[in-house]
């Protein structure tokens, strides 16, 4: 009895009856055998890739855009905020009020920076944790809480920890919100 699969146990290679330098034909059961077993076995498992499958030209584009519009709106914010109090202080009646510990410009600035500096948070933390978006949104939610609670309770004046607080509020959301939506929006298309 003779074995033609080289996988069993009882296989035993055929006796070499032709030369060494021409090929032995084990007969066409054995290829048959080759070619399912070379259509059918499992392809060799990849290495899982680390951190983030993403486009990083769309996700950097798309931080600079969440910057870019943090930016604007805390300096829309900040405008709306000094012109409304600057029609009370011309009237008098009411005292002066600075609603806002710095600039419009100030706020803008720091609205773009903050922006920039999460889109990397955001990255740092697809790279390194096990759920990434769930840290994200806790350390800017209790960074946004922070940075609203801290001028009401740090400022002289109550308008302007109030003006002050609103800003930042103002800042933190576009954060919290669109820099996780440009990660998922930059994912690469298979």
């Amino acid at each position: 009895m003779t074995y033609n699969d080289p996988r069993d146990p009882n296989y035993r290679q055929p006796p070499r009856t032709q030369a060494y330098s021409q090929p032995v034909d084990y007969g066409q059961g054995y290829d048959q055998q080759a070619q399912y077993d070379d259509q059918y076995s499992p392809a060799p498992a990849k290495a899982p890739r680390r951190g983030p499958d993403i486009d990083p030209l769309m996700f950097c584009g798309g931080v600079l855009m969440t910057g870019v519009v943090t930016g604007l709106a805390a300096w829309l914010v900040a405008w709306v905020m000094q012109a409304i109090v600057q029609k009370i202080n011309d009237s008098g009646q009411f005292g002066v009020w600075n609603p806002l510990a710095q600039s419009e410009l100030w706020f803008a600035l720091a609205g773009f920076v903050t922006a920039i500096v999460a889109g990397a948070f955001w990255y740092l933390l697809q790279i390194s944790t096990p759920a990434p978006d769930k840290f994200y949104g806790w350390v800017v939610g209790l960074l946004i809480a922070a940075a609203v609670l801290l001028p009401l309770l740090l400022s002289a004046q109550i308008s302007s920890g109030i003006g002050t607080a609103i800003v930042h509020l103002v800042i933190g959301l576009p954060i919290l919100t669109l820099i996780p939506t440009m990660g998922r929006s930059s994912h690469r298309k298979a």
